[in-house]
């Protein structure tokens, strides 16, 4: 079963590392599927945003312990992908989806 690009990506990272990456090394950041692999999230990426992509790079964060009072429990694992484009096309913002 093939998956919606849009399910693939879920969101963009937006923190002070992610844009640093975004502006210095034409590198995205995002939270993608956790059962995800590079070639769904850079088919995803070329399909969505209209760009060709030069390499994936992948993180997998395993979720938290957090307390509330007596109870706790763990946040759910995520994924993180950093998709570098290719020389000479043109960093798209994270609004400008087709």
């Amino acid at each position: 079963m093939r998956k919606n690009p849009y399910q693939v990506l879920q969101k963009p990272v937006i923190t002070e590392k992610g844009l640093e990456a975004k502006e210095r090394a034409r590198t995205l950041c995002f939270r993608v599927d956790r059962h995800a692999n590079k070639s769904e999230i850079k088919q995803a990426v070329e399909a969505v945003f209209k760009v060709k992509v030069q390499s994936v790079h992948t993180a997998v964060f395993h979720g938290k312990l957090r307390r509330r009072g007596r109870t706790f429990g763990f946040r759910a694992d995520w994924k993180k992908a950093y998709v570098k484009l290719r020389a000479g096309e043109k960093i798209p913002e994270y609004s400008e989806t087709a």
